[in-house]
């Protein structure tokens, strides 16, 4: 909505500020500045507001609004004067007003950095959250016009703004003057006040979601009159799932006659149904879609799953049509699935839903799975049905224009009917946001993921991503660090989600090998090796071994102290008459349950080749009770853990497990629980099978790293304190402020080489001096400034950091050798203007290193760290960490390169001090963290001796900071 001419003609229309937000309940509405339009819809909305609501506002009866009342609310600046309202359907259900006051209280302008604040919310919308959203929005704003402190004067009575202002989480002062609570809130975020946002999305985020995969009531619109067609299909899917709540059939070409269809009531629009609905799954050709989204937004309809095809992935056009959906949608508090969706599936016993195009509902079983690919989704979903997978959710979310990815994370990290989440995902609509959640969730279940369209320029039509330009292996080890197990295929996924969900998390990286083959054995030995795992010598039972003797040495491998996991390998064995047996798979199948359900708890994986029947049998289960996961008292908490105690949504770390029946061992708790251990990520009884070796083993590799993250983020790292006695945050502040200008270039400057040095100086980093010489009179006199020996390099662009292409002399000891170094330079490569030689003197011996710090518009900063040099460069060694990395980060990101064993004494060398190049690599980390200016910093070489390290190249650049949606009021992205 934009402002008409009565508007200030200073300041614009500020558009940035709209936003849609997910209430407390789970839906939707949008926030926006009021405008002088909106006079009509301020008196309708008052009118709607109880008097005693009104009297908390005024503090006295205010039965209406005056004529200059409401002037006086929808005339504003935009900077002194601001107000919001939060719309649903195009009318007000809440307003907040900020007029900025001086030192007594009177309105005031800039550099006045106060202001009083005052909010009003329909009753038939309080305890939704509203008031909390728009005091987010609302102190966002005000940050921005340079108010620093809000006001608020409230009636004693009126607990449940007191509430508002006091979970907040922001710095507060109260104090009680005239009958009224006065309240002063410093605006400057806190930990506090990000942990309560932060709580509060993910409550109302799965919140939505579960309004979505939970209803009580659902719609299909476009259900065809004749059998097939998409909307026919998934009544008849919800028909077959025994859907637990009502079902509606919606065709407006029904004849007003008819009663039902398929035995489901059968309605002309929403509207005629005269029940509520909570879901609709839209199946009518896309120019018919507004007219469905129209109906079920007046008429209540909670949310949408569009199955429709023709928007984003048909063009331009297509993408238009997708984006007024979305705000059609919203307009009305609904989220959608889709479009181009294949729909969702619930398979609690409490819903068992099915709204997809999917035949057969997979068992149910604790993975959940998200999919972007609907051709993915069927192909997961038939994978998972044969192996006898069970799923607690599957969603397939086509162009995903709303519901995300992110979304489910927000849900399956509470969920108690989820142990495993599976992501399918071809792009990353807020990358940050998704490293967060993942993080946040991989610390109390696994997060496995794929990601599709690796390559630059392949984004899938219809996903509107933020650009990236950082190469896939970064993102990829950036999901490592928030504990994701990315995998390259979907196969992988299914096999390390099978193992994750089945079987408890290994301690450690030991694995036992015993089969009935000693080739097999020496092939899941060879795959252990080149997954980092340790193996134990294969045993080998021969050809001969019966179920029995299978069972009897799983038994003793997993009573083995020195095992971590067990790969039972199995082939056909041979008969008493010396015939080869494809054997009873089921007789095998019960003898390794037993074993495993009777040990200690570790996993237990099993390869086999042409057994009839075991990986079926092997992947059934006789009760559906689940079998508790044991870990240990260190398992993390959540990393948000500092919220408000009112706004935290806690996932529960243990649960109560029903009893077995007795003799069902196949289901029964594994011995070896200790003290201090919680039940927790409960698993069925069930053993995974692969026909490969290395499936197996990859898939157990990555349970093992899982189960080591989760092990080290139990204690997580912190930046040393003793960092801050040498940094100074406000001087460089200063300076790059300074060197910005009043008026930056928004494509930034490179600093010049004194002016990097003293940025980094002043965060304690020393890079070794170099003096020009642009001649071999000054090359002389430089070094007997410096001192000999000295190093004689280039800086050319073309040249620089390129040792091999002959640009650098060291430890020339005088200056005959100088001026002789000089010239042979020069006479090689080119003239000195050219060249653009320095002298600079020479570092300890040691290792060449390289550190470099930049931030990606997707990813945020992102430290990283490799060897110097073109072998490293090319293998592409480098290892990433993002910013702010902690002492562990520092820690893990040299040691996780593959070079890393140069550092550490490789073959006798001596090893160099990494100590010191862990302080360099937090103390880049605390430049680009605390000044966002500093958009890239390399240090290149960093060369890492016995003790100490030297910084012989620094190249800094500063650019207008880019904007963190990470960090602003919580909003619902706009693609």
């Amino acid at each position: 909505m934009q402002p008409t001419p009565e508007q200030s003609p200073h300041h614009a229309y500020p558009d940035h500020w709209e936003a849609d937000v997910v209430l407390r309940d789970g839906g939707t509405a949008r926030i926006r500045p009021i405008t002088t339009d909106d006079a009509e819809r301020l008196v309708s909305f008052y009118e709607q507001v109880s008097d005693e609501s009104k009297y908390y506002r005024f503090f006295a009866p205010y039965p209406r609004l005056s004529a200059k009342d409401v002037h006086r609310f929808t005339h504003h600046d935009y900077v002194d004067r601001v107000g919001l309202a939060v719309t649903i359907g195009g009318e007000f259900i809440a307003t907040v007003r900020y007029d900025r006051i001086d030192a007594t209280g009177r309105p005031a302008s800039a550099p006045a950095d106060e202001a009083e604040v005052a909010f009003l919310v329909q009753d038939a919308h309080q305890g939704r959250g509203v008031a909390s959203a728009l005091l987010e929005h609302i102190a966002a704003v005000a940050r921005e016009r340079g108010i620093r402190r809000f006001a608020a004067e409230v009636l004693p009575a009126n607990n449940k703004m007191i509430k508002v202002f006091r979970d907040a989480g922001y710095t507060q002062q109260r104090s009680f003057e005239d009958g009224a609570v006065h309240l002063t809130l410093d605006l400057e975020p806190t930990a506090e006040s990000l942990a309560v946002q932060r709580a509060r999305e993910q409550r109302a985020e799965a919140r939505s979601v579960q309004r979505l995969i939970a209803p009580g009531s659902v719609a299909v619109v476009g259900t065809g009159r004749n059998p097939g067609g998409v909307g026919r299909t998934v009544l008849r899917n919800l028909l077959a799932a025994g859907f637990t709540g009502r079902t509606y059939a919606v065709n407006s070409a029904f004849a007003a006659d008819q009663a039902t269809i398929d035995g489901v009531p059968a309605h002309r629009s929403i509207g005629q149904i005269g029940e509520p609905v909570d879901l609709a799954v839209v199946a009518v050709p896309a120019d018919r879609v507004p007219e469905a989204v129209t109906d079920c937004g007046e008429h209540g309809v909670q949310g949408l799953v569009v199955l429709s095809a023709g928007y984003a992935e048909w063009g331009a056009e297509g993408r238009e049509r997708q984006r007024e959906l979305v705000r059609q949608a919203r307009s009305y508090g609904m989220r959608i699935i889709g479009p181009n969706a294949f729909g969702l599936i619930n398979n609690s016993d409490a819903v068992r839903l099915n709204a997809s195009l999917a035949p057969e509902s997979p068992a149910p079983g604790r993975i959940g799975l998200f999919t972007q690919s609907g051709a993915i989704g069927i192909a997961l979903l038939s994978g998972l049905y044969r192996r006898g997978a069970g799923l607690s959710t599957f969603i397939s979310a086509g162009n995903r224009a709303d519901i995300s990815g992110n979304d489910f994370l927000q849900y399956w990290y509470e969920d108690p009917d989820t142990d495993v989440a599976l992501l399918y995902l071809e792009s990353l609509g807020n990358p940050r946001k998704f490293t967060r959640l993942a993080r946040r969730t991989a610390a109390v279940k696994p997060v496995v993921v794929v990601k599709g369209a690796r390559h630059s320029g392949s984004t899938p039509p219809g996903h509107a991503v933020p650009v990236s330009r950082i190469p896939d292996a970064t993102v990829s080890a950036l999901m490592r660090q928030a504990g994701v197990i990315r995998v390259d295929t979907v196969t992988e996924m299914v096999d390390a989600g099978l193992l994750l969900a089945d079987q408890p998390l290994p301690e450690g990286p030991r694995v036992a090998i015993l089969g009935n083959s000693e080739s097999l054995g020496l092939l899941t030995y060879d795959a252990c090796l080149a997954e980092g795992l340790r193996p134990r010598p294969p045993r080998d039972l021969t050809t001969a071994a019966t179920p029995q003797d299978f069972r009897d040495a799983l038994t003793e491998a997993l009573a083995d102290r020195n095992c971590d996991a067990v790969v039972v390998t199995a082939i056909p064995w041979v008969g008493e008459n010396g015939e080869a047996e494809s054997g009873d798979g089921e007789v095998l199948a019960a003898a390794l349950r037993t074993a495993a359900a009777t040990g200690p708890a570790k996993p237990v994986a099993v390869v086999h080749v042409e057994i009839g029947g075991l990986a079926e049998a092997l992947a059934a289960a006789t009760s559906t009770a689940a079998v508790p996961r044991v870990v240990r008292a260190s398992a993390p908490a959540a990393p948000e853990a500092s919220a408000a105690p009112t706004d935290r949504a806690v996932p529960p770390t243990a649960r109560t497990v029903p009893p077995t029946a007795p003799g069902d061992q196949l289901t029964q708790q594994r011995s070896g629980t200790g003290p201090g251990d919680t039940l927790a990520a409960p698993t069925l009884g069930r053993i995974p099978a692969y026909p490969a070796a290395e499936r197996a083993v990859r898939a157990l590799a990555e349970a093992v790293k899982y189960a080591q993250w989760r092990r080290q983020a139990a204690v997580p790292g912190k930046v040393p304190e003793f960092l801050d006695d040498t940094i100074d945050e406000a001087g460089a502040a200063a300076r790059i402020d300074a060197l910005l200008g009043p008026d930056p270039d928004p494509r930034g400057r490179p600093l010049s080489h004194d002016e990097a040095c003293e940025l980094l100086g002043r965060y304690g980093i020393t890079v070794r001096p170099t003096l020009p010489a642009p001649d071999p009179d000054a090359a002389v006199t430089a070094a007997a400034r410096l001192g000999y020996p000295v190093a004689l390099k280039t800086t050319a662009p073309h040249l620089r950091h390129r040792a091999d292409l002959g640009g650098v002399r060291l430890d020339v000891a005088n200056e005959a050798a100088l001026r002789r170094a000089y010239g042979e330079l020069t006479d090689l490569l080119g003239k000195p203007t050219e060249l653009q030689p320095v002298v600079q003197s020479m570092a300890p011996r040691g290792v060449d290193t390289v550190v470099r710090a930049t931030i990606d518009p997707a990813a945020g900063a992102v430290l990283s760290f490799g060897l110097a040099g073109a072998p490293s460069e090319l293998l592409g060694d480098t290892a990433h960490r993002l910013v702010p990395a902690t002492d562990r980060d520092a820690a893990e990101l040299i040691r996780s390169i593959r070079a890393a064993p140069v550092l550490f004494g490789w073959r006798g060398s001596a090893p160099v001090d990494t100590a010191a190049l862990e302080e360099l690599l937090l103390r880049v980390s605390r430049l680009v963290d605390d000044h966002p200016e500093v958009v890239s910093v390399a240090l290149e070489p960093v060369v890492v001796a016995t003790q100490g390290l030297t910084v012989l190249g620094a190249s800094v650049r500063l650019a207008p900071p880019p904007a963190r949606t990470d960090l602003g009021p919580r909003r619902l992205p706009n693609y």
